[in-house]
């Protein structure tokens, strides 16, 4: 398969509930049937996002990220049909004409799978409800009729961490994994999307993640499944018969971390750890999807304590190995403190704004998008110090330094890089290393060095 697609990719994140506005919660009642939900579909939000598209284009971004937008109970992560656009943001046909005009403009398109659990109001957990031992979608979940839960449904069910407003599917079900398969061929046959995120891809059956991965490659070539992990070692999902790809939580905490304690050897040694020379480094080719915030955690702009060093992260997510991805909004500075809720963290956004910060993360985009080096170059760290950080990738005869120093003080680099003098990728301005070099404070530097 031929995942380069994926590998040259730089995601934009949107969460369509929380950015159209959408009521948080569904209205109508679960298992509602085609024609009920036909008379209350609200405002075509799903059409706004169409112009939106011209700005994520401008960004620099070629891949699209949608998470939730089937119909749910709530916050779309609570699924109530996986076929069904959820009608508080529009029809699949207002969808199908979104990835249309997204693909027209050299977008991909990727879902969020949802695929370990589904909401109470889900269409068979509904029939579960009312039919109890009765109902045919019994072994969908798994259930115990000797137990009860705070809904007092008469029975037990697992659910995702004990939230029982997630009702967790039984993956090893012929029937619920032929739901799910062909869901994903519709998905593919309507919007023609080129990947999903797995959600809590940590929690997926490992044989239904294989054959997860067996299907979708038999659909689409270069289709790009990635996965959802917090913490421990990634190669767990990730692989030939898993995912593609993973979130990288382990660098997203170490780069606000490391900014907002002046240590940068933090994030060296994760980088170094993940994509280092050694052979004992982790994840030496691999493209990660490199993140500095997303629906589930607090934005950068409010995390980071000196708001000066915003481009700095921006610059290690797209100067480090990895695919990188915005978050909508993010992108000119956009708060939002998990503290305050996950509805402050997906806030409505009726226009686009743009300032110097968008400037610097189209920038990157452009400089990512046409290196080599920094798509699938290999990662040597040439100095650590407590505010700064300085690192080659190199690819052929490619070779890119990108030096960042979080001081708010000039710093000058003592060493010898073999780079001569270097086109600076962002000014555009050439730097002679000579002897050394002098950083700028709070400053991003890519340079190219002369082969």
């Amino acid at each position: 398969m031929d995942y380069s697609g994926f590998d040259k990719a730089v995601i934009y994140q949107i969460y369509p509930l929380g950015m159209l506005g959408a009521p948080r919660a569904n209205e109508l009642a679960p298992a509602s049937p085609d024609e009920e939900l036909d008379k209350h579909i609200g405002e075509r939000r799903l059409d706004s996002l169409i112009p939106y598209l011209d700005h994520i284009k401008r960004l620099g971004a070629d891949c699209i990220l949608f998470n939730p937008l089937f119909e749910s109970d709530a916050h779309g992560y609570d699924t109530r049909d996986m076929r069904r656009i959820d009608h508080r943001i529009g029809t699949n046909a207002d969808f199908e004409s979104l990835c249309k005009a997204a693909h027209e403009l050299g977008l991909k398109v990727m879902l969020d799978g949802v695929f370990n659990h589904v909401g109470r109001g889900f269409f068979a957990f509904a029939d579960v409800r009312e039919k109890k031992w009765e109902s045919k979608y019994n072994g969908w979940f798994n259930i115990s009729y000797e137990g009860n839960t705070n809904y007092n449904d008469g029975f037990w069910y697992e659910a995702w961490e004990g939230c029982n407003e997630l009702v967790k599917l039984n993956l090893r079900n012929d029937e619920v994994k032929q739901y799910i398969f062909d869901s994903i061929a519709e998905w593919v046959e309507k919007y023609d999307i080129d990947g999903l995120r797995l959600d809590v891809a940590y929690c997926l059956d490992r044989d239904f993640l294989r054959q997860l991965r067996a299907f979708v490659d038999s659909k689409k070539d270069g289709f790009a499944l990635v996965g959802e992990m917090l913490g421990g070692d990634y190669r767990q999902i990730m692989g030939p018969d898993g995912t593609y790809s993973v979130t990288n939580y382990e660098c997203y905490k170490g780069i606000h971390s490391s900014l907002n304690s002046s240590n940068m050897f933090e994030i060296a040694y994760s980088l170094n750890r993940q994509f280092g020379n050694e052979e004992w480094c982790l994840y030496k080719g691999s493209h990660l999807l490199s993140f500095v915030d997303n629906h589930d955690v607090t934005r950068i702009a409010s995390i980071l304590a000196d708001k000066e060093q915003t481009k700095l992260a921006y610059g290690l997510i797209f100067g480090m190995p990895g695919v990188p991805a915005v978050y909508y909004g993010s992108e000119w500075g956009i708060q939002g403190c998990k503290e305050e809720g996950d509805y402050a963290l997906r806030p409505e956004v009726k226009e686009p704004e743009w300032n110097e910060l968008t400037d610097v993360i189209a920038k990157l985009a452009m400089i990512h998008r046409e290196s080599k080096a920094l798509i699938y170059g290999s990662y040597r760290q040439l100095l650590v110090a407590p505010k700064q950080v300085i690192f080659e990738r190199a690819f052929e005869d490619e070779r890119i330094i990108v030096a960042i120093n979080a001081d708010s003080n000039p710093y000058h680099v003592d060493f010898n890089a073999n780079c001569g003098r270097a086109l600076e990728l962002i000014s555009g301005r050439v730097h002679d290393f000579g002897g050394g070099s002098d950083l700028e404070p709070y400053s991003l530097s890519f340079f190219k060095c002369e082969s």
